[in-house]
């Protein structure tokens, strides 16, 4: 039942690139268990977050990659594709958010979805992407964050200090939007 669960939610991501107007709901799909929520963008309530568990891929470079490395740590995880016109349009927010919070010790890890290699490194020199991004050529990486699942390319999850998720943006993310969020969850105790 979860396989085929997490295959729905990966074929809606297969489906292409977010517009600015997909609806944001929970972690369970109800819209009583979240902070607020803009259209695309939800902010969850410490107890109603949902953990990231097992995470784990190979970086553009080949290094591997555990999400659980970074537990205690604030992570702003995105994904995103080389194909997808709005995620070339957050590239800079998301560079600027980051190069402005890492001494902050918050973490972005980009999530490469169904891209070549040669593709996605050449969009990470255009835009100067400076945090690292995996590889999620078969989608895999995407599958474990099925608990609230990105539902669309590019999409934005921060996850707290415990690994939770704390807020979900989906479609293409603004500095203005972004940076509040991260500030807020990096405030948390």
């Amino acid at each position: 039942m979860r396989a085929a669960a997490a295959a729905v939610a990966l074929c809606g991501l297969l489906a292409g690139c977010a517009g600015t107007g997909a609806a944001g709901s929970g972690p369970d799909g109800a819209d009583n268990r979240f902070i607020s929520g803009d259209g695309n963008m939800t902010r969850y309530a410490p107890g109603d977050r949902k953990s990231v568990q097992g995470v784990t891929g190979e970086h553009l470079d080949g290094k591997p990659f555990k999400l659980s490395e970074l537990k205690g740590k604030v992570v702003v995880v995105n994904f995103w594709a080389s194909w997808c016109a709005p995620c070339r349009g957050e590239a800079p927010s998301l560079e600027q958010v980051y190069t402005e919070n890492k001494a902050k010790g918050v973490e972005f890890v980009g999530v490469n979805f169904k891209d070549s290699k040669a593709n996605a490194e050449a969009f990470e020199r255009k835009f100067k992407v400076t945090y690292p991004s995996l590889f999620d050529a078969d989608g895999r990486v995407t599958l474990a964050f099925r608990e609230v699942p990105p539902s669309a390319i590019p999409s934005t999850l921060v996850l707290d200090r415990q690994g939770r998720v704390a807020a979900r943006i989906i479609g293409a993310t603004t500095y203005s939007k972004l940076n509040p969020l991260v500030a807020e969850v990096v405030a948390e105790k």
